[in-house]
């Protein structure tokens, strides 16, 4: 019995420690842009990148699309618009549960691509979620 409720005192911080993450993710903003290009990936696996120079376990390959097209695109898979320029996009995503926020940017680049990254505001991994986000917007086009 003082197993189980240790356990359940355990799994109560758990759950508490994630609600506050959650609600201090809520109060970030978009990396932006950095020299002209979207924000480097940073050390944490919790985030994609699709400009030069990104680490491999870290790239994806950028959209092959207008900014018009990707940003339907991000709001079709859930994304919502927090910022636009004539040649930059950021949006938001939420979680369900604990109502984690990752932004999601798009650049303009020359060629007809648009550059993206996706990254958690808070954490370390993502368990590959913000892969996967990236991937479904570009079958979202």
């Amino acid at each position: 019995m003082i197993i189980i409720e240790g356990m359940f005192w355990f799994a109560l911080a758990v759950c508490g420690l994630f609600i506050l993450l959650g609600l201090k993710s809520q109060k970030g903003q978009a990396s932006g842009l950095v020299n002209g290009r979207l924000a480097a990936a940073g050390n944490a696996p919790n985030c994609v990148v699709s400009e030069a120079g990104t680490p491999s376990e870290r790239a994806i390959a950028p959209l092959n699309s207008s900014l018009e097209q990707a940003k339907q695109a991000v709001v079709k898979t859930g994304g919502i618009i927090t910022a636009q320029t004539d040649s930059y996009i950021s949006a938001t995503y939420m979680s369900r549960i604990f109502k984690f926020v990752d932004d999601v940017e798009l650049r303009a680049a020359e060629n007809g691509i648009v550059h993206i990254r996706s990254a958690s505001r808070v954490g370390y991994s993502d368990r590959g979620a913000n892969r996967k986000r990236a991937e479904r917007i570009r079958a979202a086009l």
